[in-house]
């Protein structure tokens, strides 16, 4: 049996990637991630994540233990809002995630997904469409709301897509030479960001769909915000 866990780590921001990570280990080896502390990554600290991060990736190497990451870029969270909403783009996201593991085809699955949809078990269905031809006999999928704290293997998840998150976050700021504190529009070190990061045209890495982002470009400007090429903005890193 091999359990699969699937968080995501950047949904409300204004700046930056969605990031969508799946964590694959045998079932057998979930006690592990208890022993060690896995839990919430918004109940770790920011060097905690790591240690688990690191502790993770070893056994990647040691023990077969899987996952990957999808890093859902700006222009394709836009055109997800225009066209069909944040919700629909998550199980996309997550079935792409799921795609990118190296499952036998004999291997019986369990996947957990942390649902954004008030719906659990439309969400569960609305991923399991899109998993390249559901090769696994006796397999089942179920999401859950507040799953990354309820479930060891969604915690796993949570903290690699948080800690990928922050590394996209941290390469925003050495490019644009200025910080961009958390990405959220609460933040007032990420609005004076988003202030800077709006000139003639926003910034690629700027949500242009996102209010804040309207609101500050009609604070500043007397045009109407410029319509963005959007392309599908999705970039994959598989491990």
């Amino acid at each position: 049996m091999i359990e699969i866990g699937i968080d995501e780590a950047g949904r409300g921001p204004v700046i930056g990637p969605l990031v969508v990570c799946s964590v694959a280990i045998p079932n057998k080896d979930v006690g592990l991630l208890v022993e060690i502390g896995v839990k919430d990554s918004k109940d770790l600290s920011a060097g905690k994540r790591q240690q688990l991060k690191d502790w993770f990736l070893k056994n990647c190497e040691a023990r077969g233990w899987q996952f990957s990451l999808i890093h859902c870029q700006p222009e394709r969270i836009d055109n997800a809002v225009l066209r069909k909403g944040l919700n629909i783009l998550e199980t996309e996201l997550f079935a792409e995630s799921i795609n990118h593991l190296e499952l036998e085809s004999g291997a019986v699955v369990n996947i957990i997904c942390d649902a954004c949809d008030v719906d659990e078990q439309r969400f569960s269905r609305r991923v399991s469409q899109l998993i390249d031809r559901w090769p696994w006999k006796q397999s089942t999928i179920s999401s859950y709301h507040k799953a990354d704290e309820n479930y060891p293997i969604v915690s796993m998840a949570s903290i690699l897509a948080k800690q990928a998150r922050d590394e996209a976050v941290r390469a925003i700021e050495l490019d644009i030479g200025f910080p961009i504190g958390s990405g959220y529009p609460s933040d007032k070190k990420t609005i004076d960001a988003v202030r800077k990061m709006i000139d003639k045209k926003p910034h690629e890495q700027l949500r242009w769909s996102w209010s804040t982002v309207k609101r500050i470009w009609g604070e500043e400007h007397t045009s109407e915000l410029p319509t963005r090429d959007l392309t599908s903005g999705s970039q994959t890193t598989l491990f």
